[in-house]
């Protein structure tokens, strides 16, 4: 009797299945889809995922490589999840094994065992006798750590720590003298709030919808209790003994809600980029054994695998932080969607501002909609004014208004929340004799000045360079900054408020693991304070004593390259807007524009974000945008200007015939990133079927191209940013 073949997928770029023999004295029955396997491959040697076990394979036995090892007793991965990622392979059209090993946690990519890792946080037992570790100072010196902290310390803390500490560990352990501890209990939650009566009237939509799949867009204005929906829903989930996975655009809004999710009586964990590989793996191994009730993370969390799936929630669904922009370019909010539908699960999308797609679906009657159109306890909609700018003297980037409006709130003992995204200094360093601009060499952008780390920084490519002394095109030392980022708003705000506290927050001022919650923290201990920041700062986070809150550049979104751009801006907007009188006082709003007639910002101040999305809708409707229409992307870059052209035009050449516009090929808005030159072929189509028959008819030929080899390419489906 012949040998089983074994059908394998391995991460690599390459749209194939690979069969391999089995390992020597492996049996037939101890094979499983979803096992992994270490396979010579190439020179190297590699992890492998089995598919199947098949009888026969179309090359010649004589080409068939031999498994080197099974790594699994048990599979990794289920049927059902196998299932769910061979779809999202084929609907993104990216090669499987990428997709697999993606779903997978860094330290399961490798040829590891697949075992849960070691404790997370160890404390000591008793005090080691006098003379117990004499002849063990770097023990004792561990002791004397743990005893610091007797509820314990978590692994990452001891990795900075001590380093080198897991053997001593060990010994401590055998001892007698350290063990494995529980995670401290998080800070007490705020108590469960009292529901108003629309707040009442969702939850009791949403308990109805429990039972089997039901998509739910939530649209509830900035402050309206959304989370106390979810909080309320997710405690009958668990009382029927499923598991909740929630979503969240970005990683600083994870500890809040950590900390409010804390009150239910399960085990939370955190599932994003932030945390170490180990952290990451227990909370895998924590929901995929039904360990964790809730499971709180960004987008790559959709992947988690959970046990007893019963509710997947995204909050903040128009963020387009959920989608991922390099690799496999997948939605976290979409694949949520196809998730919750295949789990049998209900499916709530969150948002005061939801995204134009999912407002067309819910008036299609594609989604239950529900809506909380007012703020939850005493707090009111703060008043919204445009400031016109124009003819204006301004101190720095802030217009007098907006100072004596500050001034009157810091004087009561109140926070304001100034919004602007634009970090680092100033965005242009400009030689005052010559008009020479610090441009950066890789890219068709202007280098931005971080004046603290007195560092050039291409905020695209990620160069930096020293601020040069003297302009390298005459030799003047005239060199001047030219516009505000945070940084320097930061120091206009100091010199114009010396006795006020001023907390900056974005990724320059919270790159330090826990940076962000300590200035939260600061600013929710109380007390006149202004906050400063970019969309970090913008989203999710609750901050009662704000009563004013100003967006310094609105201009700055008005005039986007990309379709979505207004969208957007509105949308930050009403984030920003949202974050003022969330507590018993009012709030303001005051946008700074010098386009204050713009007939967006005039929706939107007078009529608000529901008016402005039906008004958008209307022309994406008469432009086959989506949600009108479906899109994808195929872009080209190379260090040769030429070749991404090239290839393009080639591969236009090789398109089957199909009723697919194609516009390109053409050059990205910024067409050298990185030192690479960019183009690109945007696809609009009225209906997604045949946009996917053409993509999967035309990749092969794409790949087959000569041309294909001289540059890097990709295809983006249903792309957030055609830039």
């Amino acid at each position: 009797m012949s040998e089983p073949i074994l059908e394998l997928a391995l991460a690599t770029p390459l749209r194939r299945r690979f069969d391999y023999l089995p390992p020597a004295g492996v049996e037939h029955h101890r094979l499983q889809a979803g096992q992994r396997l270490l396979v010579p491959f190439g020179r190297s040697r590699r992890v492998a995922l089995l598919l199947a076990v098949k009888d026969s394979s179309a090359l010649p036995a004589e080409r068939l490589r031999r498994a080197e090892r099974l790594l699994d007793e048990a599979p990794l991965l289920t049927a059902a999840e196998l299932d769910f990622l061979h779809w999202v392979a084929d609907y993104y059209h990216h090669p499987l094994g990428e997709v697999l090993f993606h779903a997978l946690p860094a330290p399961l990519r490798q040829a590891r065992p697949a075992r849960a890792p070691e404790p997370d946080y160890w404390r000591l037992r008793r005090p080691p006798d006098p003379s117990e570790l004499k002849r063990a100072p770097r023990q004792a010196a561990l002791a004397a750590l743990l005893a610091e902290h007797p509820e314990g310390l978590p692994a990452a803390r001891l990795d900075q720590a001590f380093p080198g500490w897991r053997p001593l560990m060990k010994q401590l352990v055998r001892r007698g003298l350290a063990c494995a501890s529980a995670p401290p209990p998080p800070p007490s939650p705020p108590p469960a709030l009292e529901l108003n009566p629309e707040q009442q009237a969702a939850l009791t939509a949403l308990e109805a919808r429990l039972d089997g799949f039901h998509p739910c867009l939530l649209e509830g204005v900035t402050g309206s209790g959304k989370t106390e929906v979810y909080l309320r829903l997710a405690e009958a989930v668990l009382a029927r003994g499923r598991q909740v996975l929630v979503l969240v655009p970005e990683i600083g809004l994870t500890p809040q809600l950590l900390q409010r999710f804390a009150r239910l009586p399960t085990r939370v964990v955190a599932l994003h980029s932030g945390m170490s590989d180990g952290e990451r793996l227990r909370a895998w191994w924590a929901a995929r054994r039904g360990e964790a009730g809730v499971i709180i993370g960004t987008r790559s969390a959709v992947f988690a695998p959970l046990a007893r799936p019963g509710l997947v929630v995204v909050d903040e669904e128009h963020d387009p932080s959920f989608k991922q922009q390099e690799g496999l370019r997948y939605s976290g909010r979409d694949l949520a969607l196809v998730r919750a539908q295949r789990w049998e699960v209900p499916l709530i999308l969150g948002s005061a501002t939801p995204s134009l797609e999912s407002l067309h679906h819910a008036r299609e009657g594609r989604y239950h909609h529900l809506r909380l159109s007012r703020r939850a306890g005493a707090a009111r909609p703060p008043q919204i004014d445009c400031l016109d700018l124009r003819g204006q003297p301004l101190h720095g980037n802030l217009s007098p208004v907006l100072l004596e409006a500050m001034e009157r709130h810091l004087r009561r003992g109140e926070q304001v929340l100034l919004y602007l995204n634009r970090r680092g200094y100033s965005p242009v360093l400009l030689c005052h004799e010559c008009g020479w601009v610090a441009q950066c060499p890789r890219c068709d952008s202007r280098y931005t000045l971080h004046k603290g780390r007195a560092r050039l920084h291409c905020h695209h490519c990620d160069k930096t360079v020293a601020v040069p002394r003297q302009c390298p095109a005459c030799g003047s030392v005239d060199l001047r900054p030219v516009g505000f980022g945070t940084e320097r708003t930061e120091e206009v705000l100091r010199q114009r408020f010396p006795e006020v506290p001023v907390l900056r927050i974005d990724r320059d001022s919270t790159r330090r693991k826990g940076s962000l919650e300590a200035v939260l923290e600061r600013a929710r201990a109380g007390g006149a304070a202004i906050l400063l920041g970019t969309q970090m700062l913008a989203k999710g986070h609750h901050l009662p004593q704000i009563t004013l809150a100003a967006v310094l550049d609105a201009d700055q979104g008005l005039h986007g390259n990309d379709f979505r751009a207004l969208e957007r801006l509105a949308q930050l907007i009403t984030q920003v807007s949202g974050r003022a009188g969330r507590g018993e006082r009012a709030g303001r709003v005051l946008i700074q524009t010098h386009h204050p007639d713009h007939p967006l910002l005039t929706t939107l101040v007078h009529s608000g974000y529901p008016a402005f999305a039906e008004a958008a809708l209307g022309e994406r409707r008469a432009a086959g945008l989506p949600p009108f229409g479906h899109l994808a992307l195929i872009r080209a870059e190379s260090p040769s200007p030429e070749a991404p052209e090239r290839f393009l035009r080639a591969a236009l050449a090789q398109c089957p015939e199909s009723p697919v516009i194609r516009l390109g090929p053409a050059p990205a808005v910024m067409e050298r990133r990185a030192g690479r030159h960019r183009f690109q072929i945007l696809l609009i189509s009225p209906r997604r079927a045949p946009l996917h028959r053409l993509i999967a008819a035309w990749l092969p030929r794409l790949e087959a191209l000569p041309e294909a080899r001289r540059v890097r390419w990709s295809l983006d489906i249903d792309p957030q940013e055609t830039f």
